[in-house]
C-alpha cells in the first residue's frame, strides 16, 4: 500500500502543525513530511498533511490555494498576540451597535493592506517575528496585499462570528484587531476554524485523536493528487 500522499487532519484545540508531524512519523516510520499551512494551538479545522518526498516538495503549489475560515471575535479585550492565548493589553465597555458591527465588516471585501502581527511565524532578517515578540521585541513590518471576502454570521454581544474566504497570508488575527479597533472598542480572535483549503473541506478530514492510537492504519486516507 502506498506510502506517500495527502492526508486530511482535523487538528485538534491546543495541538500545534508539529504534533501532528510528530504523530505520522511514529504511525509511518517516514521522516519526510510537511504541511500546506500551519494553525495556530487554539485553531481548529483543516490541515493538509503532506507525505513523503514527492509531496513535501510541492508544497507551495497547496499552500497557494485560498483558504475559508469560521471566526469568533471577542470584543472589549484586545491582546498583545490578537487572540486568546495572548496577553490582555486593553478593555473597553463599549457596546457597538449592530449597523455599526456591518459597516466594519463591509471594509474587509475584496483587496485589502495588513500589516503581518508580530507573533506570527512571518520571517523578517532570518528571524521569526513570535521569537522576537517573545523577547519584547517589536520590528517594522511592511504591509501585504490580500483578498478576503467576509460575512457577518452571528452578533451577540461580546461575540461577532464571521466567515472569510481569503488567499494565501491572510491573518485571521489582524481582521479581528482590525475590526475591534474600527468599532473603537478592541477585540481578540477567541476561536478560529479552518472550514476549507484548497478544495479540501474539513468534512474530509480524519480526527487529529485517531492518530494518537499507535495501531491507527494512515495509508488507506492518503490521497494521490
Amino acid at each position: 500500500m502506498n506510502n506517500q500522499g495527502i492526508l486530511l487532519v482535523d487538528k485538534a484545540p491546543g495541538s500545534t502543525s508539529f504534533h501532528i508531524v510528530a504523530q505520522l512519523r511514529r504511525l509511518l516510520k517516514i521522516d519526510k513530511i510537511g504541511h500546506a499551512g500551519t494553525l495556530d494551538p487554539f485553531a481548529t479545522g483543516v490541515m493538509v498533511m503532506l507525505v513523503g518526498r514527492d509531496f513535501t516538495r510541492r508544497s507551495d503549489e497547496f499552500l497557494s490555494c485560498d483558504k475559508e475560515y469560521r471566526a469568533t471575535l471577542h470584543l472589549g479585550i484586545t491582546t498583545n498576540s490578537f487572540d486568546i492565548d495572548g496577553q490582555v493589553t486593553s478593555r473597553n465597555d463599549h457596546v457597538p451597535s449592530r449597523q455599526e458591527v456591518l459597516s466594519a465588516i463591509s471594509a474587509f471585501q475584496g483587496k485589502i493592506s495588513q500589516i503581518p502581527p508580530m507573533f506570527s511565524a512571518k520571517k523578517i532578517g532570518g528571524k521569526k517575528l513570535y521569537d522576537l515578540a517573545r523577547q519584547g521585541i517589536e520590528i517594522e513590518r511592511q504591509p501585504i496585499v490580500v483578498e478576503v471576502k467576509t460575512t457577518l454570521i452571528r452578533y451577540e454581544y461580546p461575540e461577532i462570528e464571521i466567515e472569510v474566504v481569503c488567499t494565501k497570508g491572510t491573518y485571521i488575527r489582524t481582521i479581528a484587531y482590525d475590526i475591534g479597533h474600527m468599532l473603537g472598542c478592541g477585540a481578540h480572535l477567541s476561536t478560529l476554524v479552518r472550514l476549507r483549503s484548497g478544495s479540501y473541506r474539513v468534512e474530509e478530514c480524519v480526527s487529529q485523536e485517531m492518530l494518537k492510537n499507535p495501531e491507527f492504519d494512515v495509508r488507506p486516507f492518503l490521497r494521490v493528487v
